[in-house]
């Protein structure tokens, strides 16, 4: 009787057994098609579940996504059945890209299931134990984890990413917190089409156009960097004290969000009295390139070696030549100078539906993974 051959596994298959299986919610849309793009490839992840509304339901995601991105659709994702929004999952991370129609209640409904909820939405981004995440600036924030599973009696939680402006105004002014302290600021973002999602701006109202109104960007902008660039104490986030004002406008580019920022430092009198605005700026600038954080020193596969990339031409950044900086998770900032208002102002750049979006959910994952705060 000849022996049974038992066909082994390669090495591929078993590296992707190994990776952490994860789901995504509303996996159809701009910034779920994202995630699928982002995780094709990631070295911990692996994409084994898919859910959307309830017309993609039962369908292989290949027929029920209406691909758009530049790459191809990946093959790992394209024959996954596309699962209801409430089902059980099998994976216990879940990457979230609801509409807030609809993501508050479902986020809410795999974290009680004991699931780590990692949201791009803005339902739970301003609770009181919610950590609003940007892992350069405040890793610390993931203390709050600690009195949101207490509450939730189990192991789920839920930690959300900022608005897709908000990421980049908050990293490109972290530095300058931390150094001298922000008491005023004001921020006008020129935002892509892209962030309004594929079907959110036609191409008449945009084309040859300024929309000088986004539905509740505004106090997100304004209000979200103080979340996150206060800190979490035993009573819970303290805001830091600091005047923000926003405009927001939607303006005829495909992706990258734009922020033109002036500012007034917390202590301005003081530092003008004994340091002239060339060295604040010199200070400033210095802060920008040495920026560095948690990502970095543990070298999480997403995140960019250097998170602000500072650019000394006159006319930079601009989107089409910069928003892919450090594969899109880099904030790009230039036209450092002085404010004859305030004190300083500059321009930064974000990749809205990559750091501003995916790839922020999925670096703040990676940050959950090593600290080893995944279920």
């Amino acid at each position: 009787m000849s022996e049974m051959t038992i066909e082994q596994p390669s090495s591929k298959e078993r590296a992707s057994r190994q990776r952490i299986p994860v789901a995504i919610l509303g996996a159809t849309g701009s910034v779920g098609q994202r995630f699928i793009q982002l995780l094709a490839a990631h070295p911990w992840f692996r994409i084994h579940e898919v859910v959307a509304s309830d017309r993609s339901a039962g369908k292989a995601y290949g027929d029920a996504a209406d691909w758009k991105l530049e790459t191809s659709l990946p093959t790992e994702a394209a024959d996954l059945r596309v699962r209801s929004l409430g089902d059980d999952l099998e994976s216990a991370l879940v990457f979230s890209s609801l509409d807030a129609s609809v993501a508050g209640e479902a986020e809410e409904l795999y974290a009680s299931r004991g699931c780590a909820v990692v949201s791009n939405s803005r339902n739970h981004r301003m609770a009181p134990d919610v950590p609003l995440l940007i892992p350069e600036v405040n890793c610390d924030h993931l203390d709050a984890l600690k009195v949101q599973k207490k509450r939730r009696g189990g192991k789920g939680f839920i930690v959300t990413n900022p608005n897709c402006s908000t990421i980049g105004l908050a990293m490109a002014v972290a530095p300058i917190e931390r150094a001298h302290g922000i008491d005023v600021m004001h921020a006008f973002t020129m935002q892509a089409v892209s962030g309004a999602g594929y079907a959110g701006v036609s191409s008449f109202a945009i084309l040859d156009n300024v929309v000088p109104y986004i539905g509740g960007e505004e106090e997100k902008v304004e209000s979200e960097p103080r979340k996150i660039l206060g800190r979490w104490t035993p009573e819970g986030f303290k805001d830091a004290p600091m005047k923000i004002s926003a405009h927001t406008n939607r303006v005829p580019v495909l992706d990258g969000h734009t922020i033109c920022v002036s500012l007034r430092f917390r202590q301005s009198e003081d530092l003008r009295r004994h340091f002239p605005i060339e060295k604040l700026i010199d200070d400033v600038r210095e802060a920008l390139v040495a920026f560095r954080g948690e990502p970095q020193r543990l070298g999480l596969p997403s995140a960019p070696e250097q998170p602000i990339v500072l650019l000394p031409d006159s006319d930079r950044p601009q989107p089409r030549l910069d928003r892919n900086a450090q594969n899109g998770m880099a904030v790009t900032v230039g036209r450092l100078r002085p404010c004859p208002v305030l004190d300083i102002r500059l321009v930064a750049l974000v990749h809205n539906t990559i750091r501003g979006a995916a790839g922020a959910a999925i670096l703040n994952a990676e940050l959950l993974h090593a600290r080893k705060l995944l279920p």
